[in-house]
């Protein structure tokens, strides 16, 4: 299953591209033997400013540098693609968990619901906004989670775009961190018990809670504050324990770029004296063989295959 059906739907993606801050990702996935593995990987910078994600106003001010940046990065690939699956920041939405005692039995009626609830607390017109959600977990009184994704619609079409003037065409879109914590359920690889994931980027870090393949506790944090991730840590580790019945995490996972290359080997070590625990680097070799070649810019294929996974899982079970 995913954490989150996408926006957008189409047929199988030939390649994913992730759009962040400060670079173009673009993979494509085949097969050796039983195991999923990277055919083709390719990475261009971004200079500063050019794509500064945002739940309001524009997000891409420098369009033509971002453009020129995805179509280097896809004309690497071994074979030009046409459909892409597209991971964006998560910055670019709002993430909540919105819990009902009672369920709609019809899809468009829990639709409305979930547009009625976000209306009182979304800063823009929901009628203005994509909203997408899955469910999660479902509470001993029998009540149900949702999580919840929204963003301005106006956003959504701003990356659409992007990949429109690369030629290509954005089947689905989703979240940077989502499509993370997608790989690992579409791997199969779920660790037992409560798990907790740390997502680093250059401008902001996310965290995730999961118990099994459900998201019970999810937030982002825009970098820029000396304490942001200490803070960001502590208060995490408080709501689970005293809201969540938080028992210890079974697995702990940290990854991503961080804004400098040691920041998140940094981050794993405040983390594994923080909660007296083993912390384990999210390691895209868990999830897909990678070519020899990618070194240190591994850690960027993370999204992007958890995203190629993803879809190829939802192309089976279909």
């Amino acid at each position: 299953m995913s954490v989150l059906t996408s926006w957008l739907a189409s047929p199988p993606p030939d390649a994913a591209v992730e759009l962040a801050t400060d670079s173009v990702t673009a993979a494509t996935l085949g097969s050796r033997g039983s195991e999923a593995a990277v055919e083709a990987f390719a990475h261009e910078s971004l200079p500063a400013g050019a794509l500064t994600p945002t739940l309001m106003g524009s997000n891409v001010p420098n369009r033509a540098a971002v453009v020129s940046a995805l179509k280097n990065a896809v004309g690497r690939l071994s074979s030009k693609p046409k459909r892409v699956a597209l991971v964006v920041p998560d910055t670019a939405t709002r993430v909540s968990l919105v819990r009902f005692d009672q369920v709609p039995t019809k899809s468009d009626d829990l639709d409305q619901l979930i547009r009625w609830h976000l209306k009182k607390s979304a800063p823009f017109p929901v009628e203005d906004a994509c909203i997408t959600h899955a469910p999660a977990a479902v509470s001993p009184d029998g009540g149900r989670e949702f999580l919840v994704a929204l963003a301005r619609r106006e956003t959504v079409r701003e990356y659409e775009g992007i990949c429109e003037e690369a030629g290509l065409q954005a089947g689905i879109v989703d979240l940077s961190t989502f499509s993370v914590i997608n790989g690992f359920l579409a791997s199969g690889r779920i660790p037992s018990g409560d798990w907790l994931v740390v997502h680093m980027k250059a401008d902001y870090t996310s965290i995730a809670i999961m118990r099994g393949s459900d998201v019970i506790f999810f937030r982002t944090r825009p970098e820029g504050e000396a304490d942001a991730f200490t803070d960001l840590v502590h208060q995490t580790t408080m709501y689970y324990q005293d809201r969540l019945s938080g028992q210890g995490f079974g697995s702990v996972l940290v990854g991503g770029t961080g804004r400098t290359g040691a920041d998140v080997e940094v981050a794993r070590l405040d983390l594994e004296t923080r909660l007296g625990t083993a912390v384990q680097p999210i390691d895209p070799t868990r999830l897909a063989l990678l070519p020899d070649r990618l070194g240190s810019a591994a850690a960027r294929a993370t999204p992007i295959v958890g995203m190629l996974l993803r879809t190829r899982q939802e192309v089976t079970v279909a």
